[in-house]
């Protein structure tokens, strides 16, 4: 069996992740020298038109041996002449603004919004976020190393670290530690001067003392990396706030630092109505997202906050980007509801559909001249890319940017007087679907539900009821597969009732179907091994009908998938 076999699982679409058992002091040294050999690649081209030391800031969250890992990787990485910058317990989106203020390299050592037995890291090379295949490169350069490691063992070379050839054998530097409020001040700091920028007052002569909001709100830390500074920045700006779990606790014993699980949000919405509050905010483990509770205790859904924030964005946008975009666009992920491709649209933005995943979104606005202003996905992560603060998914910034903007349109309980306005809903919840068996299938379910999608909607926008007869699925329609399935008898009677003429089908992150009357969507999970479908239609009927042609057209596939999906209940 080759070396970390057991680790591969923990290299996913997004970050490393998954259970604490597999972060071995052993698979620690062999990932540091992994980082090594990255870091140093990237530094080596660089260095061609540069001379600088390379340099990485590293942090960690408040999870039980994230502290531990974030300083193996720091001994690990200053052993090969990296300079290390240790921020000490952090969001990921400090770890981001940090990285900036140096080189753009990162890491920050935590599992977001999973369980406490979950751990993991997520990082930045000049700037980026990894993409799937890198993240895979990252895997394959430790096996590579670790290979190597081995032979050299073996071969009893005196120094096992030499036959890293990416790597230049240099004298070991000491990490720079810098202080907790160093870290914090100069972050808030930063903050306070884009709403200077952006509201500026003839009273705020100190940037650093910004005009209080008129507003009294709830804050919900969920034991998390945000517990250490939300208070002193949120006081910053409003009249009264009010904390909840803002004690940084790995063991959360709350729950889960996720707040968009099912009923997660009952205790905001219970203190935003004691305490009479104007709004509630949620953040997760990592504080990159966000959840919101109006004045009334309703939480608002993701789309909603969505379009709220994409609004934020285009009116607050400097003139510089209004005079050079003719269009900005507004990026939404793949489960998104809908009606907000509409919404967006009466703004005066172009609504761009993207697969589901923050760290894809942030590479599509990076991009040189990208017209995209604004991305959010249905799990609360949301982004601004106006020039005013880093291209990141920042929950207290966006929560922040939200606060002031509300309160500049000069309506007290503006966030609850807005969503009443938009178009309702009902839908399922995110659900995860245990992944089905295709042991005995050349291909995954989903891959097969949208060949059959494909092949269904080409019927019925093609074929007329005297030469459609009857389709038996055998197998996959099409000529590159030969999955074998239940026989399955279609009519056009029932193909037109399953993608009626007008269904918009798209498969750039699994299936989603949009009708008339409501949108489902099924895809396989990126951070886990598991399915994640959504369902929502103007009405409960809408809803339940949706359901059910999803079911219909999985049930050939998978009968205990189609039943699941039957079963999903409305939240």
């Amino acid at each position: 069996m080759p070396p970390f076999a057991a680790q591969q699982s923990l290299f996913r679409a997004y970050d490393i992740r998954g259970s604490y058992k597999l972060f071995t002091p052993c698979f620690i040294e062999a990932l540091g020298r992994a980082f090594a050999t990255l870091y140093k690649a990237n530094s080596n081209d660089q260095q061609k038109t540069h001379s600088k030391s390379l340099i990485i800031v590293i942090g960690h969250d408040v999870r039980c041996g994230s502290d531990r890992i974030a300083q193996g990787l720091a001994h690990i990485l200053t052993r090969y002449g990296i300079q290390v910058i240790q921020l000490g317990l952090i969001t990921t989106p400090m770890m981001a603004f940090w990285a900036q203020q140096y080189q753009g390299h990162g890491i920050v050592v935590t599992a977001s919004h999973s369980a406490k037995d979950i751990l993991g890291m997520k990082w930045l090379v000049d700037h980026k976020s990894p993409d799937s295949r890198q993240i895979q490169s990252l895997y394959q350069q430790l096996i590579i190393n670790e290979t190597k490691n081995r032979l050299n063992r073996q071969a009893h070379y005196p120094d096992q670290h030499t036959h890293l050839h990416t790597i230049e054998s240099v004298v070991s530097q000491k990490p720079i530690d810098l202080t907790s409020e160093h870290v914090a001040t100069a972050y808030m700091t930063a903050i306070t001067q884009v709403f200077a920028k952006i509201y500026p007052s003839d009273k705020q002569a100190d940037s650093h003392l910004p005009h209080k909001l008129d507003l009294v709100i709830v804050i919900d830390c969920m034991h998390g990396a945000t517990s250490t500074l939300a208070q002193r920045l949120f006081e910053r700006f409003c009249r009264q706030v009010i904390m909840l779990n803002d004690t940084p606790d790995g063991r959360f014993p709350t729950g889960n630092p996720d707040p968009t699980e099912p009923y997660r949000l009952l205790q905001l919405q219970q203190n935003v109505i004691a305490h009479h509050a104007d709004l509630g905010m949620a953040f997760d483990g990592d504080g990159d997202r966000l959840m919101m509770v109006d004045n009334n205790g309703n939480v608002v859904s993701s789309d909603h906050l969505l379009y709220l924030l994409a609004q934020v964005a285009l009116a607050e946008r400097p003139k510089s980007l209004i005079d050079s975009l003719s269009t900005p666009q507004i990026l939404f992920d793949i489960k998104c509801s809908h009606h907000l491709p509409t919404l967006l649209s009466k703004l005066g933005s172009t609504p761009v559909l993207s697969k589901t995943g923050s760290s894809f979104m942030r590479q599509r606005m990076q991009s040189a001249n990208s017209p995209i202003i604004f991305a959010g996905e249905l799990s609360g992560h949301f982004i601004f890319n106006d020039s005013h603060f880093i291209i990141y998914d920042d929950a207290m910034y966006a929560a922040l940017r939200l606060l002031h903007w509300l309160s500049a349109i000069d309506s007290k309980h503006a966030l609850t007087n807005i969503t009443q306005c938009l178009p309702a809903i009902v839908s399922t919840a995110d659900h995860y679907l245990p992944m089905p068996n295709t042991a005995d299938q050349e291909c995954p379910v989903v891959e097969q539900l949208a060949r059959l999608c494909h092949y269904l909607r080409k019927l019925v926008a093609t074929t007329t009821e005297s030469d459609f007869g009857h389709y038996q699925l055998d197998t996959c329609p099409s000529s590159l597969c030969e999955c074998s399935t239940d026989k399955h008898h279609v009519t056009l009677e029932q193909a037109r009732h399953l993608l009626p003429v007008g269904t918009k089908l798209s498969c750039i992150d699994g299936v989603r179907l949009d009708f008339a009357h409501g949108f489902g969507v099924l895809r396989q999970s990126n951070t886990s091994h598991n399915l994640t479908a959504r369902f929502a239609g103007n009405t409960l009927a809408d809803l339940k009908d949706i359901q059910a042609k999803f079911a219909a057209l999985c049930r050939p596939f998978d009968q205990n998938l189609a039943e699941q999906i039957s079963a999903m209940p409305a939240e």
